[in-house]
């Protein structure tokens, strides 16, 4: 699917123009192997958060997809879009945060630490009827994170402190 078809059907900029409460949202957690289904199946992989680390630190944050900035390792600060809740597609029995670094990485990074900044809320969590279905809401999620981030105010938070080595 090509950038443009992907990038249709919603608004592309979402959340307010600047940050506001509860925005940002920081996160850590060491990277685990999820369920398989994001490279193999969907052809979007993730980086996991651990169970502990999603019913601690975003126990209060409501389901859904959000946008802002992730780093792994301590390597360099890239887009990403998380989707936070019970996927009812996949009938999930447990809420998983499951993080889309836009990037093209070469190899995995499980076991290694990363960091993510929450900075928007995309959508709601939603079923689908198909494969497919869900695959197109992802990638326009995916366009709406990087078109949200693009703002002056998200932009300059990609370098702040949370991201230092």
């Amino acid at each position: 699917m090509d950038t443009a078809t992907a990038c249709t059907g919603r608004p592309l900029i979402v959340g307010p123009p600047e940050l506001k409460e509860p925005y940002p949202k920081l996160v850590e957690g060491v990277v685990v192997k999820g369920f398989g289904r994001g490279s193999k199946e969907l052809g979007i992989p993730t980086a996991n958060l651990p169970s502990e680390v999603v019913d601690r630190d975003l126990a209060k944050i409501p389901i859904g997809v959000y946008y802002g900035w992730a780093q792994v390792g301590g390597g360099e600060v890239y887009p990403m879009v998380m989707s936070l809740g019970w996927n009812p597609f996949y009938k999930n029995e447990k809420r998983s945060g499951e993080v889309h670094i836009i990037n093209k990485f070469k190899d995995d990074f499980y076991g290694q630490n990363m960091k993510i900044a929450i900075l928007g809320y995309i959508r709601p969590e939603r079923d689908y009827d198909s494969l497919e279905a869900l695959v197109t809401d992802i990638n326009i999620d995916i366009c709406a994170g990087v078109e949200s981030l693009k703002r002056e105010k998200y932009a300059e938070i990609k370098g702040d402190v949370f991201f230092k080595k």
